[in-house]
């Protein structure tokens, strides 16, 4: 069946895929340049895997230095 009107309509096009992953390269780049309570934060986000408001809601008694253990509060269940 011809429809005339399919002749002006155009394909999308697909986005440009950006990674998903840092390398570890890129990952270690970034956090140098960072500094001061930015660099804390972003050191503890990216090696404990723990989300934004986890970390800025981080008190010292969460701390456990002895046992190297974090204590991570209000957690979101998945």
């Amino acid at each position: 069946m011809d429809l005339p009107w399919l002749d002006e309509i155009v394909r999308a096009k697909r986005p440009q895929r950006l990674p998903a992953v840092l390398t570890p390269k890129e990952a270690r780049r970034l956090l140098e340049q960072l500094s001061g309570s930015q660099a804390l934060i972003e050191r503890l986000l990216y090696g404990t895997g723990m989300r934004l408001m986890e970390c800025l809601r981080l008190r010292v008694k969460d701390l456990d230095l002895e046992r190297h253990e974090i204590t991570i509060r209000n957690r979101p269940a998945p």
